[in-house]
């Protein structure tokens, strides 16, 4: 047999994160009765009885996803928590344990890693979830960092990317596109900073939004407010790579479309103001900036008297067939169809 000495090379941003993961794990299959929902959602879903178990795991890169240069150690054991905890929530579940393991080089003495556990310990005493394991080893290429989320939701209860209908509406919290812009922010000020090592920034005009990308927080209390109100999402994103990236998700798996309607998706201030400074389209950075950690649903329309007028709701479109495809609705009226232009870890990485 002659060996092929020019084999076939696939560059992996060619398929960027979601399509690695479906070309990698196609010929998985679910042998085990305890598995209800295995890859391609938020978390996985395991029946151990009356609770269904929700898993979910994250990687934090150095380099790929966070910058020491302008993250503080705290801050990033902090968010590694929060980035998970974001998964469970989506599922309508409430986080319990997590586990937390590290790969370091020898460039980071003991005390930088006691504030990175430090960020860690207050995380988990926040989002009242126990650190019940995890590991450690050395690292040639800085920091990485792996957390593992465990959580619970009742039999039935579980929200997945699957279930939205024709006429549901399209509903997110909070506010969005903000993370993505503080890193921008953060960016600039590097650069200014390799220039000059002494000029400090004033950062006091952009609080909100580099908080938003260094501490950023987990919905746990949206999954408390549904159950309160009595609203069950038919379907549920939490927003990591960006909106557009999300509904994609949610409309591919439920097999729907989607109208979104650019003046309905909530914006903050600083956001606005800061894209005008850099001369960026507030809208474009809303959709596709990412690191958000909001929660992207979808609610029958019989709802809507439940959640009509919350503070921490906004209802921006509705699900169409799916045949109509998937469109922003512009301040103009136009439609532009939706492209997933949000966060790819494995675009220009060598």
């Amino acid at each position: 047999m002659i060996e092929d000495k020019n084999p076939q090379r696939t560059p992996l941003s060619e398929l960027g994160e979601f399509k690695l993961i479906e070309h990698l794990t196609e010929h998985f299959k679910v042998t085990q009765k305890s598995t209800i929902k295995a890859i391609g959602d938020d978390a996985a879903v395991l029946n151990f009885g009356k609770k269904q178990v929700v898993v979910s795991t994250d990687l934090l890169i150095e380099g790929v996803h966070f910058d020491l240069s302008y993250a503080p150690l705290k801050h990033l054991g902090y968010k590694a928590i929060i980035v998970n905890l974001s998964d469970i929530y989506a599922m309508n579940a409430m986080a319990t344990q997590v586990t937390v393991s590290i790969a370091v080089s020898n460039r980071f003495p003991l005390e930088a890693l006691e504030e990175l556990y430090e960020g860690i310990s207050t995380a988990a005493k926040i989002y009242n979830v126990d650190v019940v394991g995890g590991d450690t080893t050395s690292s040639t290429s800085g920091l990485i960092i792996s957390v593992t989320a465990i959580g619970e939701v009742e039999k039935g209860n579980e929200v997945l990317r699957s279930g939205a209908k024709v006429n549901d509406l399209v509903v997110v919290t909070g506010d969005v596109g903000s993370a993505y812009m503080g890193l921008q922010v953060l960016e600039r000020e590097k650069e200014v900073f390799k220039v000059n090592p002494n000029n400090q920034p004033d950062l006091s005009m952009y609080t909100y939004i580099i908080e938003r990308q260094l501490k950023p927080e987990a919905r746990k209390d949206i999954v408390e407010l549904l159950k309160e109100l009595k609203v069950k999402p038919t379907s549920m994103i939490d927003v990591s790579d960006g909106i557009s990236s999300e509904i994609i998700h949610l409309c591919r798996q439920s097999k729907v479309g989607v109208d979104l309607y650019e003046n309905k998706i909530p914006l903050d201030p600083q956001l606005i103001s800061t894209c005008e400074e850099f001369n960026i389209d507030s809208t474009t950075i809303a959709l596709n900036g990412g690191e958000d950690y909001e929660l992207l649903m979808t609610v029958s329309q019989e709802d809507y008297p439940k959640i009509k007028g919350n503070p921490n709701l906004t209802v921006i479109g509705y699900i169409t067939e799916e045949d109509r495809g998937m469109h922003l609705v512009t301040r103009a009226e136009e439609k532009i169809p939706i492209i997933a232009k949000g966060w790819n870890a494995l675009k220009n990485q060598t």
